[in-house]
């Protein structure tokens, strides 16, 4: 049995299956927000300020997200939970606000307009997250 399917046995994995694409958008949304909002920040921070700093604390919940993906267990499947929860709310408050009040924002977050400029993967990615921790009941859940 090689490693990977030994893990895949492990009580409480999250990123067996469709979780590990899980795990690879979030890596990417990763990347992606940090990679963006540090090079705002440093070079056009004056120009917009709410929309940097949201799009950097997008990123931070995203990495949150994915390390307690990999991690697994019981209390990464809470604190999955706790920041998908979040996530999800601030794409719903972040994109309510910049659909009301664009003027608001200088430049676009990653949430701005539920993600539009991210093809809407910030807004689907929480609510598929939520749902496949809900289909990975820990093993303690299973039975009830």
């Amino acid at each position: 049995m090689t490693v990977a399917q030994e893990r895949e046995k492990q009580p409480g994995r999250l990123i067996g299956g469709p979780g590990m694409l899980l795990v690879w958008f979030y890596g990417v949304m990763v990347v992606g927000a940090v990679s963006r909002s540090v090079y705002q920040i440093a070079t056009d921070f004056e120009r917009a300020p709410l929309s940097y700093v949201l799009s950097a604390v997008a990123g931070v919940v995203y990495g949150f997200i994915t390390y307690s993906l990999v991690r697994g267990g019981e209390t990464a499947r809470r604190a999955a939970r706790v920041c998908c929860a979040v996530e999800l709310a601030g794409v719903v408050v972040v994109g309510t606000w910049t659909v009301i009040e664009p003027s608001v924002f200088h430049d676009a977050t990653v949430w701005s307009d539920y993600g539009m400029g991210y093809v809407f993967i910030p807004v689907l990615l929480p609510l598929s997250a939520l749902y496949w921790l809900r289909l990975r009941k820990a093993p303690s859940q299973q039975g009830a």
